[in-house]
């Protein structure tokens, strides 16, 4: 789990990859807001259509690099959404850009989520790729 927050933190933005409702993948950027009991929690608002997505297929990919170096990672999870007060707050308390979006953790549009069943492939130019499963 260490390497996977580095990653996240260090690149500070990700790129997550979904299936669009056509059937085609969807790239765009996302931010990791926090991990807490081993939970990397993520945010969104459900009137977007990435929302959408992960509601009818909740599988996705990130993929996030070092800035110092020529290194990658490509993080496969699945994404379980919960309505947890408690977690709208600390995403709020996380994030500027999100409390300046969504006002209060009781918005209705905010939807927050993790990431389960993760994978990850850490590569660098001409090394042999590192293989980590939670």
């Amino acid at each position: 789990m260490k390497e996977i927050l580095k990653y996240l933190k260090e690149s500070g933005l990700q790129y997550m990859a979904t299936t669009g409702l056509d059937g085609k993948p969807k790239v765009r950027p996302f931010q990791m807001m926090f991990e807490e009991n081993g939970k990397i929690w993520y945010c969104t608002g459900n009137q977007k259509e990435v929302y959408k997505e992960l509601m009818a297929h909740p599988y996705v990919e990130f993929c996030a690099s070092e800035t110092k170096g020529m290194s990658w990672m490509r993080l496969s999870a699945q994404v379980h959404f919960v309505n947890d007060i408690t977690i709208k707050e600390k995403v709020l308390a996380h994030s500027t850009l999100v409390r300046n979006i969504y006002k209060t953790a009781e918005n209705p549009v905010l939807e927050v989520f993790y990431l389960k069943q993760m994978s990850a492939v850490i590569a660098e130019i001409g090394k042999t790729p590192h293989i980590i499963t939670l």
